[in-house]
């Protein structure tokens, strides 16, 4: 019987298509395993990008190192691809906060803090993980972002603040990719088996995804011809 026949008898796909259908699984399986293979060599024991000591990942901001007792060497995005900033807020002032990161028993950091005058500390990098979600696999696929104040006082999260929150933000996202919505920027409380209840009621999610579009558009690079 002809594909023509078949078609015309309601038979559905053609062995043709049921070809090429095939070989694209397969094409898209193809990919899908070099991309496997490609990251677990990053997995491998002795492997690690160059790095040094005092680099930063975002121009402007200043360098504190936080334990090694609080984060986990990594080469991201090559082994793990980041495709999420959690928002966070901690609690306590900047320079507690930045201790609290120092110390070897306190199990937790973050990526970046942001102080209420717009000031940004980077204390892990973001080739490397670091445990500020409270879960392994979001802790490998994020950038962790703390804010300076408490998530009951809503005069803490400042306009400098936002604004310096937004930059690093945009940047984050343009440089892996990052949609900037709601599902990809995302606060500690809605991580999965969270028990963290920041950044709370009173962050303004509505304006802080606005800035970080706009930080976006205004830094956008421009279009050839």
């Amino acid at each position: 019987m002809t594909e023509k026949a078949v078609k015309a008898k309601g038979g559905g796909r053609t062995r043709r298509a049921v070809l090429f259908g095939g070989l694209g699984a397969l094409a898209v399986g193809a990919l899908s395993a070099q991309d496997e293979i490609r990251r677990a060599w990053w997995l491998l024991p002795g492997v690690s990008k160059p790095r040094k000591e005092g680099e930063v990942d975002f121009p402007g901001v200043s360098w504190t190192a936080a334990s090694p007792a609080n984060w986990r060497l990594a080469d991201r995005p090559d082994d793990y691809r980041v495709d999420r900033i959690v928002v966070h807020v901690t609690q306590g002032d900047f320079a507690s906060s930045v201790g609290a990161f120092q110390n070897p028993f306190h199990k937790a950091s973050a990526h970046y803090i942001v102080r209420q005058d717009g000031h940004v500390e980077q204390m892990v990098r973001e080739l490397d993980v670091a445990f500020h979600a409270g879960n392994r696999s979001m802790n490998e696929r994020s950038v962790g972002i703390e804010h300076e104040g408490f998530i009951d006082r809503p005069q803490d999260f400042t306009d400098a603040m936002y604004a310096a929150s937004a930059r690093l933000a945009a940047d984050v996202c343009r440089r892996y990719g990052i949609p900037v919505d709601r599902k990809h920027l995302l606060g500690h409380s809605e991580v999965p088996g969270a028990d963290h209840t920041d950044p709370g009621p009173h962050w303004d999610w509505d304006r802080y995804l606005r800035l970080v579009r706009e930080e976006l558009a205004r830094t956008a690079p421009a279009k050839a011809g």
